[in-house]
């Protein structure tokens, strides 16, 4: 493919030691969480493969690979201490190479971060025994014998790696047990390991020694490393600086990946890895301060989510690698649209941190708005056209419909897209009216300027029954109606309460004292509640959960928590909203507990918020059943086995009738998304 401007700064070949990268772009190290028995098995290396495809120069595997077996993986870890790991990351790179991309991959002992319960139950290890917040697990501290052994197992991992055709490895020092060596924070010794800098990098020294001893002076050796602990009792900036250019120096370490902050526990994490709402590449400057100061190359990500910042920093010479790791996750084919001149097709990183946040909760990485991502096996990046083209009706313009949209339109289908309200985006037109989040209109302007390069017409104000769809002689109806919001269950007063949607369309203003009941446990809830708490209204959050929002993860957990410490939130949990009543001219919201039926309290407040999903707008749905081909039936095992899944029913039907996203039931944005592209791929 040939370059649309040679003088790009980011499609410039980066020459590092003898491996030529073909231009600066690439995906830092992260554990997606698609391994199968710590094994990169196929999910993992599709993943990759799609990177590379997509023209990315450099694709850092694992987010880490362990080392040793009593670095149990917190997240999915490939095992990087297995002989068998070998053949399948030689699978993954020679499919990566056959696309020009090189492959890397991460290796580290997790050290205090993870849990003793994980993996085969051996205790958790740190330079003294000091607890990681976020993994909770009380660490041994670490022995000779331990450090000896530990030392020998990255030495064996780096050479597995060699075996593997692997381009190189990047030794991880953020968070995990080497650098914890380095931190004044996590290092209370008393021996040969603790109280000097020089001391405190006697064991990452002799790791490094191993490691290069065990690969040779010409394997790729990077280190991924805190220069920052950003942390009062952490390292300092000063003496991160100075490891740093101690390796530089050294001639041990041929690139440095830079990173600022620590990640002991959510909030410290969030400003290591930032989430929408929060500035784009806050340690941009940083790194390229490490990197004058190291005189070697110096690779960096944390939220830069655009190409043009992209480009701004390998342009000003603050980085010679640019890492756009939840970009290439949202779209892996980056490159190739930068090098063809159409930067405005790419799919937008909105930073909903949907990917990590799964990972963190125990799940695999997942894009709020690609649902191929992680699913390569089975679902397109690139739309293939249909053998026939057929008239679509898409019922709906939200997130599922203008998906749905857009990938019949890509199949040379004929779509007209038929929506009830004067905009698109359904109800990511309320996620936006909280400020923090206005990002998410990325999901829908992308979808809409695609579905204007395809010519897909879009009408609007249209509230469509079934004599509107039928007069538009559709082959193909495609019902994404959405939903409604729905109230709790309460013995008496649900005529007195506000929903979520009316506080975040700011059809009700708020009014305090405020009492929010959250019976779902995600977004919707938290945004309003966030929307209250920052307009200056009392705030009583309550919650039958034994925490609360537990359908968010834990980074996205973050921004809403800092504003209700700030504004004085009472959070409440484990309490059920049972009823409403009006007394004077205000409300008194009654509590009960699901774990004693006798235990009811009261709040007199001035407005009560409830928060209970939504249900679905099936109308437009149920009318057109009957009329139908398949009369709304799907087959399952069809559709996951990635065959026509709409059965034939009733041969006198005019048109195929399916319904996606929350026309079905209330799920989220990545379900309405995921259904619209499983069923319009097949169509």
């Amino acid at each position: 493919m040939t370059a649309i401007s040679s003088n790009d700064p980011l499609l410039q070949p980066f020459k590092l030691k003898h491996l030529t990268l073909k231009n600066r772009l690439m995906s830092t190290a992260h554990e997606p969480a698609y391994s199968e028995g710590g094994m990169p098995t196929d999910r993992y290396r599709l993943y990759h493969r799609e990177k590379a495809k997509g023209g990315i120069a450099l694709t850092m595997t694992a987010g880490s690979a362990v080392v040793s077996s009593d670095s149990p993986p917190a997240f999915g870890n490939l095992h990087a201490y297995r002989d068998e790991i070998v053949p399948w990351l030689k699978a993954l790179a020679d499919d990566c190479h056959e696309f020009g991309a090189a492959v890397m991959i991460q290796l580290t002992h997790l050290g205090r971060r993870t849990g003793w319960s994980k993996g085969d139950w051996l205790p958790v290890l740190a330079p003294s025994p000091i607890r990681e917040p976020a993994h909770r697990a009380f660490p041994k501290e670490a022995e000779d014998w331990d450090l000896d052994r530990i030392v020998k197992d990255y030495a064996d991992a780096a050479a597995r790696m060699q075996a593997a055709g692997l381009d190189g490895i990047e030794i991880e020092a953020y968070g995990h047990l080497l650098d914890s060596f380095w931190s004044p924070a996590t290092n209370h010794r008393d021996d040969e390991y603790g109280g000097s800098l020089d001391n405190r990098m006697r064991f990452s020294n002799r790791v490094i020694d191993a490691v290069r001893e065990a690969v040779g002076p010409d394997f790729i050796v990077g280190l991924r490393l805190v220069a920052d602990e950003d942390w009062s009792k952490g390292l300092s900036k000063k003496e991160g600086i100075d490891i740093a250019g101690r390796y530089a120096r050294s001639g041990k370490v041929d690139f440095l990946n830079v990173i600022r902050g620590h990640i002991d526990h959510d909030a410290a994490l969030n400003d290591v890895i930032p989430i929408q709402g929060m500035r784009s590449a806050p340690h941009l400057d940083f790194a390229g301060d490490v990197r004058q100061a190291a005189g070697i190359p110096v690779f960096h990500a944390a939220r830069i989510g655009d190409v043009a910042t992209a480009r701004h920093a390998i342009a000003e010479g603050k980085l010679d690698m640019v890492g756009m790791t939840r970009p290439h996750i949202a779209d892996p084919h980056i490159a190739n649209k930068v090098m063809r001149g159409a930067e405005a097709s790419i799919r937008p990183c909105v930073g909903a941190t949907y990917c990590l946040d799964r990972i963190y909760e125990g799940g695999e990485a997942l894009c709020i708005h690609n649902a191929a991502t992680g699913r390569e096996g089975e679902l397109p990046h690139d739309i293939e056209r249909a053998e026939k083209s057929r008239r679509a009706v898409v019922v709906g313009a939200g997130p599922a419909g203008l998906e749905a949209a857009r990938v019949l339109a890509e199949r040379g289908h004929q779509v007209i897209v038929l929506e009830a309200t004067g905009d698109a985006g359904g109800q990511i037109n309320l996620l936006v009216r909280n400020p923090r989040r206005r990002e998410m209109v990325g999901i829908t302007d992308w979808r809409l300027s695609e579905l204007e390069r395809l010519g897909v017409e879009i009408r609007y104000n249209t509230y469509a029954e079934a004599a509107d769809v039928l007069a538009l002689a559709p082959d193909l109806v495609v019902v994404a109606t959405g939903g409604f919001a729905q109230s709790p269950s309460l013995e008496a007063g649900e005529e007195l309460v506000t929903s979520s949607w009316d506080i975040l369309s700011g059809t009700v203003k708020p009014s305090g004292p405020v009492l929010l009941f959250d019976d779902n446990g995600g977004h919707p809830g938290m945004s309003a509640a966030e929307v209250i708490a920052t307009s200056g209204a009392e705030l009583e959050l309550v919650s039958p959960e034994r925490f609360f929002a537990p359908e968010m993860g834990g980074m996205n957990h973050v921004p809403y928590a800092k504003v209700f410490a700030e504004k004085n939130v009472r959070v409440t949990i484990n309490t059920r909203l049972v009823s409403v009543r009006r007394e004077g001219n205000g409300l008194v919201a009654v509590l009960g507990s699901d774990y004693s039926a006798s235990t009811l309290t009261e709040r007199r407040v001035a407005q009560v918020v409830v928060e209970h999903g939504t249900v679905a707008n099936t109308d437009v749905y149920l009318e057109m059943k009957a009329g139908s081909r398949n009369l709304g039936a799907v087959d399952y095992k069809a559709l996951i086995g990635r065959r026509m899944p709409l059965p034939l029913k009733n041969e006198a039907g005019g048109y195929d009738l399916i319904r996606i996203g929350d026309a079905i039931s209330g799920r989220n944005i990545h379900a309405a998304i995921y259904d619209a592209l499983r069923y319009c791929t097949l169509l």
